[in-house]
């Protein structure tokens, strides 16, 4: 008996994993070899192709309790970004060669793991994990249209551009982290009110990459940046421009910030913090180099604006993420429903886990709604069907504390009775009796 697992991204790879250090055979497909979606620039495994942050690494936030589980769970994909995180204030970022090329070798090398370069164009019969990816492409997303029965749910997503660290002039731009916190670990490239005007008027007068569909529907956390100002003069001031606890030493606050953070390692490259676009790739060397302290930035990747495909999960699939209308059918990752990064590595963790449960003959099992991974499978499970869109984990659908509390520590409670409970998850788990 082996298990086909569609897609070796963040989710495919952490599912494939989980399967096999449970003794049970994998044929993970990926089809990078043959045909790249349009997101998609390494050979590797589980690359991450919109930011390197996996996003607040503190308990006082819902992805870092998210985090926090995961490491308790023995996460493949959480183990490969702790060894190579790299500094970024209170977030997880990593850089993202050495990340991906560290899953690539754990599975690749793994007795359990087969690895098929091929594009998977139907649903496969027997045990099969689909993780393809919000870019899934057409062929296998018409196969998954015609099982479910209904069209597939869509938003549009944004890709940020990275830049050279030796283009950044370094005379003008300094590093530092709000208020100081952690380490200086962010470049930061400041503009006076003046400055400020004159980019803010060529930015949303730039021409932006032409999008078919007849509605763009935008996922809220990667807005392009560009429709974010055209919302108002002051909207970047209060988000990713915002300067408020990044003045130089001895000088006065900026009237906007420009942030770049690192992306890898050896800190040749920084990418510019909330910038994803869909600016045109000459327009975005003219906005770009408008900055004070980017006048030469040399942009190794540009942002670009790409579709994100999902199913309607309450609809289709339960919160161990088996598909509703086929037992030995489960799927993960943003296709399945689920918002970002960490929450993809969640979902691939929870199907695999029970589909290796399947496999053994055992009943699935959720995780206690109380935890961060366990909230977001009943939000995608007992959402509005009729309304659904996907959402990145929050303490908003962590059920609410059953005691008398101080508004000020209810964040850490949370956190607290998440990770106790995964903890005594762990500890009921009867996979292996």
């Amino acid at each position: 008996m082996f298990v086909n697992i569609i897609g070796a991204g963040l989710a495919g790879s952490e599912a494939a994993y989980q399967l096999a250090k449970r003794n049970i055979k994998v044929k993970l497909y990926e089809s990078k070899k043959i045909k790249k979606t349009p997101a998609q620039n390494l050979e590797g495994f589980a690359e991450l192709v919109c930011s390197n942050s996996l996003r607040s690494d503190s308990l006082m936030n819902a992805a870092g309790v998210m985090k926090a589980e995961l490491r308790q769970l023995d996460s493949l994909v959480l183990k490969a970004a702790d060894k190579y995180c790299v500094p970024a204030g209170n977030a997880l970022a990593v850089d993202r060669d050495l990340f991906s090329q560290y899953i690539t070798d754990e599975l690749i090398n793994h007795p359990n793991i087969e690895i098929i370069h091929e594009e998977v164009t139907s649903i496969p019969d027997g045990p099969t994990i689909i993780a393809s990816g919000p870019l899934t492409h057409e062929p296998l997303t018409q196969a998954i249209k015609d099982f479910l029965g209904e069209d597939m749910l869509y938003f549009y997503d944004a890709i940020a551009p990275v830049i050279e660290a030796d283009s950044i002039d370094m005379k003008k731009a300094y590093f530092k982290s709000r208020y100081d916190k952690g380490e200086a670990d962010y470049i930061n490239c400041p503009m006076t009110e003046e400055e400020y005007t004159k980019w803010y008027e060529a930015l949303v007068h730039a021409r932006t990459t032409e999008v078919k569909d007849f509605e763009m529907k935008v996922f809220e956390g990667c807005m392009p940046f560009e429709e974010m100002a055209k919302r108002g003069y002051k909207t970047l001031l209060f988000g990713p421009l915002k300067p408020v606890g990044l003045a130089r030493e001895g000088e006065e606050r900026p009237f906007a910030v420009v942030q770049l953070r690192q992306d890898n390692l050896k800190k040749t490259m920084y990418n510019l913090v909330g910038f994803q676009t869909h600016l045109t790739f000459s327009e975005q060397k003219r906005i770009i180099r408008m900055i004070p302290g980017l006048e030469k930035a040399n942009i190794i990747r540009y942002g670009i604006m790409h579709r994100n495909t999902f199913i309607n999960a309450p609809n289709s699939i339960n919160a161990c993420y088996q598909a509703k209308a086929r037992d030995d059918l489960f799927f993960a990752g943003q296709l399945s429903g689920v918002e970002g990064y960490v929450e993809s590595i969640a979902s691939g963790f929870v199907a695999g886990y029970n589909m290796a449960r399947f496999i053994k003959g055992l009943s699935l099992r959720k995780l206690p709604e109380v935890t961060a991974i366990g909230s977001q499978a009943d939000y995608i499970a007992n959402a509005n069907i009729d309304s659904f869109q996907p959402m990145n984990t929050n303490f908003g659908l962590f059920p609410d504390l059953t005691f008398k509390h101080k508004k000020k520590e209810r964040k850490m409670l949370y956190a607290n009775r998440a990770i106790e409970a995964i903890n005594q998850w762990i500890k009921d788990d009867d996979f292996d009796e």
